[in-house]
């Protein structure tokens, strides 16, 4: 079974969320559609997808799941960043960035993952389960991985200005907090999702210029 088709069976049970591009249908009472609309004029993803052996589920495993929704938030203009939950070798949760379709700056890959993955388990304590996810979290959801109880969360890329477990500051080691993660920071897929995140900023950053220079001649003509 090919990855891709993995995450969708594992998240089966977990419902669809408002801040992940669904909203409720008036017509059908308290059911969810899908509303997300392709973005125009979004640059075109150059990454393609990974599908690991389903035989060695290892950190490097859920990582790529993890990397395959960061492909997902690009397609939607959403700065690529993607996360997996993993509790008993099985994928619980999947998310990534919606931030901008959802116009909720909460909406980030690691806060929809974990809420995905405690309506999935019934329960917000997550202990036993561990976060991959491609970019150090920031400080909100750092805290977030702190307060849920995960056992453990892996990231790919520090980030030495925004992240907080390890990066620009570390709240996992806080001496007064009542709960801290097993942390493995940086290394798996480290190299494959920094080239992603750079490459995305890279194109943002020239088609800005290029819509900044188009408005200067309109103006000028």
């Amino acid at each position: 079974m090919r990855s891709g088709r993995c995450i969708k069976a594992t998240c089966k049970a977990s419902p669809p969320l408002v801040s992940q591009g669904f909203t409720r249908d008036a017509g059908r009472g308290p059911s969810l559609v899908r509303t997300s609309i392709m973005p125009p004029n979004v640059p075109d993803c150059p990454f393609e997808k990974r599908f690991p052996s389903q035989l060695v589920r290892d950190d490097a495993f859920f990582m790529s799941l993890a990397y395959n929704q960061a492909i997902e938030a690009w397609r939607q203009d959403e700065v690529p960043i993607g996360c997996v939950i993993e509790h008993g070798g099985e994928v619980i949760a999947s998310a990534h960035n919606t931030v901008e379709a959802s116009n909720d700056p909460t909406a980030h890959a690691e806060v929809l993952a974990i809420t995905q993955a405690a309506t999935h388990l019934g329960d917000w304590r997550l202990e036993g389960c561990t976060l991959y996810v491609t970019k150090e979290p920031c400080p909100m959801c750092s805290g977030a991985t702190l307060m849920s109880r995960l056992k453990r969360v892996c990231y790919a890329v520090p980030d030495p200005k925004m992240g907080c477990l390890g990066g620009a500051t570390d709240l996992n080691t806080l001496p007064r907090v009542n709960h801290h993660l097993e942390l493995t920071a940086g290394g798996v897929l480290e190299d494959e999702c920094r080239v992603m995140l750079q490459a995305f900023f890279k194109l943002k950053r020239a088609a800005n210029d290029v819509a900044h220079a188009n408005d200067s001649d309109a103006g000028s003509a």
